[in-house]
């Protein structure tokens, strides 16, 4: 078996109900691929390390140890889009530039760009994503082998989802076994798939057991279109459907009232809150603040990298929060602690995983990261979460664990020649745009 003992550290647990001992002076204990212990007792330490000689010990002197971050809506492999297409409204944007350039990909370009992405994931503190892409059949080795925690959503529209459901099937037989990837149906959105499409989907899920997810009233477009071909909102139109449950994941939610926000609320859907991605392409604000007063489970997540442009989990904490502040005129709305816990606890909660991820506490799951506190913009430190949402920054990750494993150890990921997986993207890259 093997153990961890991260020693002398800042200890942020997730755990404490109120704004007291949000933090704590102690050391964390893993051994295998649980955590063993949290605590500030010395004597808990001394018996860890009598129970397991051979822990591997960091000093963490100077530096927090926290649950890691959760990022419940991505779209990794777009990497390769990075900074493609830029300032564009979404309709034109999608149609014009990115789903031509997708048509250009092959399965292999995708597990490169799925590479880049889980690369800029982890260096960030990122342990478990919430993926929607193509090809994710043939990602299930890259997630395995790098080390992080993932849901892949097949992602489908009318248009190939002949092609898609299949690779689904597949996904699932390669993602048995492998705890720590797990597959999901995903249609595209309920403006460009259409209702039979999204039951075949529903009931695929249903019968492999599979989550689902999907983009929600992203857009003021996105809201005609459906009024129009079904005299009803996307969440009606998908509650009518029968594919709102708690095992749905809609993405964006921007454009939804106090009856949609009830219906979401009612049937435990996820809403993952991309506030970078709908601020670039103009989309709107969420109401992120009237649907967790209404009781619906929200997290936070970056989109993908051409409408963002990267997968920093930091700046969308310090986004979410200013972007309702801001909203509701209101500076209490939001506050940093809420704010990270929708990118742990809830996340957690979003994952199936509530009280295994997003926390750390004995039994819990192993994934948790190690911030550099010794930094020019997180001192002086009056409240290590305010620093943590307001100040931090995806370069302030140095160490990550998941599932027991170091995954990225003084913010290199062993094993991984970088450079050479730069030169592999740019040369991708350059022959997809060479094809236009």
């Amino acid at each position: 078996m093997s153990a961890l003992l991260f020693s002398h550290a800042t200890v942020l647990p997730m755990t404490a109900c109120g704004d007291e001992a949000r933090t704590f002076c102690g050391s964390v204990g893993i051994a295998d691929n649980r955590i063993a212990f949290v605590s500030a007792d010395p004597d808990a330490e001394a018996a860890f390390r009598a129970a397991h000689p051979d822990a591997r010990i960091f000093d963490c002197r100077g530096k927090l140890v926290m649950p890691g971050l959760i990022d419940t809506h991505c779209h990794a492999a777009m990497t390769l889009q990075r900074s493609y297409a830029d300032d564009i409204p979404l309709m034109e944007w999608l149609n014009d530039y990115i789903w031509p350039f997708e048509a250009r990909q092959t399965a292999d370009d995708v597990v490169l760009g799925m590479t880049l992405g889980i690369v800029e994931l982890l260096l960030g503190g990122v342990t478990s994503f919430v993926d929607m892409y193509y090809d994710e059949d043939r990602c299930v080795e890259t997630v395995d082998r790098l080390g992080i925690r993932a849901v892949l959503g097949c992602n489908y529209f009318d248009t190939n989802i002949e092609e898609v459901l299949p690779q689904i099937e597949r996904a699932a037989a390669s993602a048995a076994g492998r705890d720590r990837i797990r597959i999901a149906v995903a249609p595209h959105s309920p403006y460009t798939v259409s209702p039979e499409n999204l039951r075949r989907g529903k009931a695929l899920a249903d019968k492999l057991g599979l989550t689902m997810m999907t983009h929600i009233a992203e857009t003021q477009e996105e809201m005609r279109i459906v009024r129009e071909r079904y005299g009803c909102s996307p969440v009606g139109h998908l509650d009518s459907l029968g594919l709102l449950d708690e095992r749905m994941t809609g993405a964006h939610c921007v454009w939804v009232d106090d009856k949609d926000i009830d219906i979401l609320a009612a049937r435990g859907v996820t809403v993952s809150h991309n506030p970078q991605s709908n601020m670039k392409i103009a989309s709107g604000v969420a109401p992120v603040s009237r649907m967790v007063e209404r009781g619906a489970l929200v997290t936070v997540a970056t989109d993908g990298t051409c409408s963002n442009n990267d997968l920093d989990m930091f700046e969308e904490l310090r986004t979410a929060a200013f972007l309702q502040k801001s909203a509701t005129a209101d500076p209490l709305v939001l506050p940093a602690y809420e704010a990270l816990r929708l990118a742990t606890a809830n996340g957690a909660r979003a994952m199936g995983r509530e009280g295994e991820l997003g926390v750390l506490r004995e039994g819990a799951l192993a994934d948790l990261i190690v911030i550099d506190l010794q930094k020019p913009h997180l001192q002086p430190i009056h409240d290590v979460v305010s620093n943590l949402v307001y100040c931090g920054k995806a370069a302030d990750v140095e160490t990550v664990v998941v599932d027991g494993r170091v995954v990225v150890e003084n913010r290199r990921i062993p094993g991984l020649d970088l450079p050479q997986l730069y030169r592999d993207v740019a040369a991708v890259v350059q022959r997809i745009k060479e094809k236009n």
